[in-house]
C-alpha cells in the first residue's frame, strides 16, 4: 500500500511510539488523525504534522465510535490504523498489602486488549465499505503487543496477559478480515524509550539497555515507526506478530 494521499489513524498518538508513527505517516504523505486521551498533547502533535487531533479515552466505546466517526468524516476513507494506546503499571499478584485488587488487573486488560479489539472492530467496519485499491487491498491494522507477551517479568501479570491477548488475536483476525482485503499485524517491541520506560528508576532503565544483545541500548520510537511503515507498504505481511527487540529475552525480574 502506497501511503501518499491516504488517511490514517493512530491511537495513543500523542507520545512515544504513537507520536513517532504519526510523524512517519505524515512524512510519507498520509493524512493523519491523532487519537489520545491527552487531547492537548494530541493537538500539539497534530498541529506539527498538519493532522487532526481527537481527544478520546479508548476504553469508552461510545466515545471511541464518535472519535473514529470524526476522523472518517474529516479525512475520508481510513486505510491505515496503528493502535499504540496502552498502559503498563507493575503490580505483584501478592504484594505487601495483600493481593492485587481485581480492578487493577481489569483496567490493564480493558485498555490494552479490550480497547484494542474495539478499535479494530470499528475501524475494520469503516474499511470494509471502501472501494478496494488496485491490489484489492482495503486497509491495514497494526496493533502493539510486547515481548512481555512471551517473557513476562515479576509484577507483569496484567500487562503480559493483555499483550499476550493482543498477540493471539492477530492471526484469527487476519484470517477473518482477509475476505474484505484488510490485513492485521502486530509489533512486539522490546525495551523502548517511551514514557512507560521513563517512569522506571534510572538504574532499571540502564540494566534493561545493557541486557539487550545488540544494539546495547533501548529502542527508539522512530524504529518502531519504521517497522510499521514497512508493514503498511509490504502487502505480503499479514497475520504476523514481529518482535522488535535487539535480541533481548527478558529475565524473571
Amino acid at each position: 500500500m502506497k501511503l501518499k494521499g491516504l488517511a490514517a489513524v493512530v491511537t495513543g498518538g500523542a507520545s512515544g511510539l504513537g507520536r513517532a508513527t504519526a510523524e512517519a505517516l505524515s512524512h510519507a504523505g498520509a493524512r493523519v488523525a491523532v487519537i489520545d486521551v491527552n487531547e492537548r498533547s494530541a493537538r500539539e502533535v497534530a498541529d506539527s504534522i498538519g493532522g487532526l487531533a481527537v481527544g478520546c479515552d479508548i476504553t469508552d466505546s461510545a466515545a471511541l465510535q464518535t472519535a473514529l466517526a470524526t476522523a472518517e468524516s474529516t479525512l475520508r476513507g481510513i486505510r491505515v490504523c496503528v493502535n499504540c494506546a496502552g498502559i503498563g503499571p507493575a503490580k505483584r499478584i501478592l504484594g505487601r498489602d495483600g493481593p492485587m485488587r481485581l480492578e487493577e488487573f481489569s483496567r490493564v486488560i480493558s485498555v490494552n486488549l479490550v480497547a484494542a479489539f474495539d478499535v479494530m472492530r470499528l475501524v475494520s467496519a469503516q474499511m470494509a465499505k471502501l472501494d478496494p485499491l488496485e491490489s484489492g487491498e482495503r486497509g491495514v491494522l497494526i496493533h502493539t503487543a510486547s515481548i512481555a507477551a512471551y517473557e513476562g517479568q515479576v509484577g507483569q501479570t496484567a500487562y503480559s496477559a493483555s499483550k499476550g491477548g493482543v498477540a493471539s488475536l492477530v492471526l484469527p483476525a487476519a484470517r477473518e478480515l482477509a475476505r474484505h482485503g484488510i490485513r492485521v499485524l502486530a509489533i512486539a517491541p522490546g525495551v523502548f524509550s517511551t514514557p512507560m520506560l521513563h517512569a522506571l528508576p534510572p538504574e532499571v532503565q540502564q540494566s534493561l539497555a545493557a541486557a539487550t544483545p545488540f544494539p546495547k541500548r533501548v529502542g527508539r520510537p522512530s524504529e518502531y515507526a519504521a517497522l510499521a511503515m514497512h508493514m503498511i507498504e509490504n502487502e505480503m505481511l499479514n497475520g504476523e506478530v514481529i518482535r522488535l527487540d535487539g535480541g533481548i529475552r527478558l529475565s524473571a525480574s
